[in-house]
């Protein structure tokens, strides 16, 4: 199990859960919607966030999107790293039947697909030397525009598609694609990813 200096923020317990078997951090649950009331939560979260750093953790459906925008908006952007689970189809076992859009939330995910999402949103690890990665130029709205993927008479399509190729949550928009390319990949590795696009 690994050590982690951020707090993370999940949707509800059971996505709680999931990260327990995984990590040993602070997760903190959202009640989902419910913090859109809940003025002393995102006070909370903002002081968190100022003492060790949040990561956002939602779900890749559209329910997750918002929780996650409106948390963009109400907490300082230095203090949060924004973690992406992959798109993959299916039902949670406890569930009857598969949510309204057909994917696994963060309980769903495999631990290994857990840690992944954690590392490659940039956790700091406690427990251990991680792998040092040298100093990378960013992927800029420019070179979005000069792939072809914002401004273009076909730009969503192809935006459509890198997301699918890169196994990136659907709902992604223009600025949140940028933010989990950074993430994720230096401009070279991304047009290497684009050329058959």
């Amino acid at each position: 199990m690994r050590k982690i200096k951020e707090v993370i923020v999940v949707e509800g317990r059971y996505d709680k859960n999931a990260l327990a078997q995984v990590v040993d951090a602070t997760v903190i649950t959202l009640g989902g919607f419910s913090v859109f009331n809940d003025r002393e939560k995102v006070a909370f979260l903002r002081r968190l966030a100022d003492k060790q750093g949040l990561i956002v953790l939602t779900d890749s459906d559209g329910a997750g999107f918002v929780i996650r925008n409106y948390l963009k908006g109400a907490l300082p952007k230095d203090w949060v790293k924004q973690a992406y689970i992959p798109d993959i189809r299916g039902k949670e076992r406890r569930k009857r039947a598969p949510g309204k859009e057909g994917k696994l939330g963060v309980e769903g995910m495999r631990p290994d697909v857990l840690l992944e999402v954690l590392r490659r949103c940039g956790a700091t690890f406690l427990d251990g030397p991680e792998e040092t990665q040298p100093a990378k130029a960013p992927i800029t709205k420019a070179d979005l525009f000069e792939l072809g993927l914002t401004g273009g008479p076909d730009s969503a399509a192809k935006r459509k598609a890198l997301l699918k190729r890169l196994d990136l949550p659907e709902h992604l928009t223009a600025n949140g694609l940028l933010e989990a390319l950074n993430l994720l990949y230096d401009r070279e590795s991304l047009c290497r990813e684009m050329e058959p696009l």
